[in-house]
């Protein structure tokens, strides 16, 4: 029985292989698209996932609440970390690391920047990266040790054994390697390629020392390991009164931990709270894969259904000779199996294709795991679940035919069948309809993004990090960079322009007691607003006539704005304990998110806590020569360490890299979503010309023309697309709007055009589609369709 069910699915399949070839393409491509967003989605849910500790390791973070709002931080005091050693007995280790730099590592002639962190010896027993060389108890506990990647011993060392050889770091030190780590994975929180003991930083940056040592400086990272995954909200309790314990001047700021396991997804915070983080995009991406599933499945419930006139006879057949209707939704559920099976291995195939391409497109190495027992129980399921969606109504709908009324030719079981089809092709269209807009949609937010006043030129602006003696020789750099007839300006700044700054109090005359704003401080040079090309509102810029401006302050609009000072220039401030003069209001600069509104801001003159040279170029038609003359000079002054720069154009595009991915992603399945619809379009389309030969065949001979024959084909198709766009346009525009409020402070207003546009081209897209097919039959000979009347 089953070789027989088996031979009838085949035979069917092969007797009308232009809907098969529908089905199985759409099939096909729909489960490509979904096993790509999975594989890609699966990759970001496992970040870290390698980490045996994955469930106990957790990031110290601050909750700070100041004028009724709480912000979450993650810089904490130095001195937190041995604290935390013993604060609670359910503490097993704690770990104390600074922020990611690039030193220079030299060996010999090789001289390469490698991305580093300096950890204290806990480290390597915390987060358990696989170490292929040395012992991770103690291969940072001396500070003179390096622990370096595969990939950097083989560039620095060639094929020798690394350990126990020197790396020179940074021109300053010597460094002995103690161990080598497999290269780090893509899919890790920490990206690095060599770790330093933080001994080593403060025994280089003699400042550190202090800070580290202080309860007033968030400067560093802090994080715990929990004995077990269950200790964290006992733990919590007992540590969140810390900083208040040991700082009881301080404004309010509580502990708490933040778990490793939701670092990559959930790291938006507001008032305090967790609140998403890109972990929403995925959602969006996952859901786009079920919808394009589910339009597969549609597509195929469409054309048997539509189909099923045809088959009517051969279940009244069936019944007559005995098959009862288990049997035959059995039959049907199988040839739904064989459908969903073939469309898999095509799939499978257009993966394999496609992945190299999607690799690229999405940086990452993402590759089907065939010797995985979860990758085929997945399989398994997929295809046993996408094949009883697909084939459960058609199975239950053909096999509930009456015999006797089927053989008497009393019934038409594709018109039955057609309300159903009018609902599922309403839904296709509902849902192309919300991914259209919502690509449009979000294609105007990063506009918008993109589009804002920074404040500043970023045109022919770059930046060159103060390594070796630049900080030292700066003015003689300075002066010789002006004196070129490529170069403008030239400043020093603690940070670049499109890096937050520290955060800091001020006070200001008629402040209240009871408020407290923070303010992003940056540490400037003279030229600093000229080299940026920052509007100076009033008063002026420093000046290195004006000896006293190692005592003055420049704010920005949005700080004059919080502080409400009538007659600002003039006025004394106090930062950190120290009055300043303001000199001057600028104007608002965006330096940080480019997501958020622009916050407070100041400008303290400290030349010499520079890490930043910036340098503005003059317009050229030759770039690359002015550049040449630029480096020339600082490999003059600064000959140990290479020439780097980056323009900060580039730099401020970055930060949109991944929200730009998610986009692309989004935009690229929801067109194969929408290709997936035409598909099934184009069947339903056939069918239907082909349902109405003789109509059509009668009508040319009465004198109807091919246009009118196209019209008449096309109307009801029109229908249901206007009935589709009237019912999901609100539920559209709601869905897409709530999801831009609440996703961005900074967001665009849904244009009343985007709808009806839409709508229209939806419209002529089925229109299109139709139209292919209803040309075909209104061109047909209709003496073909009328011979045997």
């Amino acid at each position: 029985m089953l070789r027989n069910y088996l031979q009838t699915s085949v035979r069917n399949l092969l007797r009308n292989p232009f809907y098969a070839f529908i089905n199985s393409a759409g099939f096909a491509v729909g489960i490509a698209c979904s096993m790509l967003i999975m594989l890609w989605i699966y990759d970001e849910m496992t970040f870290d996932g390698f980490h045996p500790k994955l469930n106990r390791i957790h990031q110290v973070w601050i909750n700070q609440t100041f004028n009724g709002k709480t912000d979450a931080m993650i810089s904490v005091p130095g001195p937190a970390y041995e604290e935390l050693k013993n604060a609670h007995s359910h503490i097993s280790r704690t770990v104390l690391a600074d922020w990611r730099s690039n030193p220079l590592l030299t060996v010999g002639e090789t001289k390469i920047r490698k991305g580093a962190f300096h950890v204290t010896e806990e480290f390597l027993e915390v987060f358990q990266f696989p170490l292929i060389k040395g012992m991770r108890e103690n291969v940072l506990d001396d500070p003179t040790s390096i622990v370096i990647t595969e990939s950097t011993a083989k560039a620095l060392f060639n094929n020798e054994d690394p350990i126990n050889k020197v790396i020179r770091v940074n021109n300053l030190s010597d460094l002995k390697v103690t161990g080598v780590l497999k290269d780090i994975p893509g899919n890790s929180s920490f990206q690095f390629d060599c770790l330093m003991a933080f001994n080593h930083l403060e025994q280089t940056q003699k400042e550190v020392k202090e800070v580290r040592a202080s309860w007033d400086e968030y400067t560093f990272q802090v994080f715990v390991e929990l004995k077990s995954a269950n200790d964290k909200e006992t733990v919590e309790g007992a540590i969140k009164d810390l900083i208040a314990k040991k700082n009881p001047s301080d404004i309010k700021r509580e502990i708490f931990l933040y778990p490793m396991e939701r670092w990559r997804l959930h790291s938006n915070f507001e008032n305090g709270k967790e609140s998403g983080g890109i972990i929403v995009y995925f959602q969006w991406t996952a859901e786009i894969a079920a919808l394009i599933l589910i339009m597969a499945c549609i597509n195929f419930m469409n054309l048997a259904t539509a189909r099923s006139e045809g088959r009517a006879r051969e279940v009244g057949i069936r019944k007559v000779v005995g098959s009862g209707r288990r049997e035959l939704v059995l039959q049907f559920l199988g040839e739904s199996f064989i459908m969903t099976a073939i469309s898999f291995a095509f799939a499978l195939l257009l993966v394999e294709l496609a992945l190299p391409i999607f690799n690229q497109f999405v940086q990452k190495q993402l590759f089907i795991d065939f010797t995985s027992i979860r990758f085929w129980m997945a399989t398994v399921f997929l295809v046993l679940f996408t094949s009883l969606i697909s084939g459960s109504y058609p199975a239950f709908y053909l096999s509930a035919f009456q015999p006797v009324k089927v053989l008497k030719g009393k019934i038409k079981a594709g018109k039955e069948a057609a309300s159903l089809r009018r609902v599922l092709v309403m839904v296709q269209f509902g849902v192309a309809i919300f991914l259209i807009v919502g690509t449009i949609v979000l294609y105007q937010q990063m506009q918008l993004l993109k589009g804002r006043d920074l404040g500043y030129d970023q045109e022919g602006l770059i930046t060159v990090h103060s390594n070796g003696t630049i900080n030292a020789d700066f003015k003689i750099i300075k002066d010789e960079l002006l004196q070129t007839d490529v170069v403008n300006a030239v400043s020093q700044s603690s940070n670049a322009i499109i890096r937050d700054g520290v955060s800091r109090f001020l006070s200001w005359p008629g402040k209240p007691a009871d408020q407290h704003v923070e303010f992003l401080a940056i540490a400037a040079g003279y030229d600093y607003t000229k080299t940026m090309g920052i509007a100076m509102l009033e008063g002026r810029d420093f000046s290195a006539d004006f000896k006293s401006d190692t005592a003055a302050i420049i704010v920005n609009q949005a700080a004059l704005d919080i502080m409400g000072l009538q007659n600002p220039i003039g006025a004394q401030l106090e930062l950190d304990g120290m009055k300043r003069e303001l000199i001057g209001v600028m104007d608002n600069v965006l330096m940080g998110s480019p997501y958020q509104p622009i916050g407070p801001m100041l400008i303290v003159l400290l030349p010499n806590w520079s890490s930043v040279v910036s340098v503005r170029l003059s317009k050229t038609n030759d770039l690359q020569a002015s550049l040449s003359k630029v480096e020339s000079i600082f490999k003059k002054c600064n000959p140990d360490f290479p020439f780097e720069y980056s323009f900060v154009d580039v730099d401020f595009e970055k930060k949109f890299s991944r929200i730009n991915l998610m986009n692309k992603l989004i935009n690229l399945f929801s067109g194969l979503a929408i290709l997936i619809t035409g598909l099934g379009l184009l069947g339903l389309a056939a069918f239907t010309a082909e349902q109405r030969t003789k109509e059509i065949g009668i009508r040319k001979v009465m004198g109807a023309t091919v246009g009118s024959l196209i019209i008449l084909l096309s109307r009801d198709f029109s229908k249901l697309v206007l009935i589709a766009f009237a019912i999901s346009s609100p539920i559209v525009w709601w869905v897409i709007n709530d999801f831009i409020v609440n996703e961005y402070p900074i967001h665009v207003e849904i244009s009343w055009w985007i709808m009806p546009l839409v709508g229209l081209g939806v419209l002529v897209f089925a229109i299109i589609i139709v139209s292919t097919q209803a040309f075909r039959a209104a061109k047909s000979n209709p003496v073909d369709s009328l011979r045997s009347e």
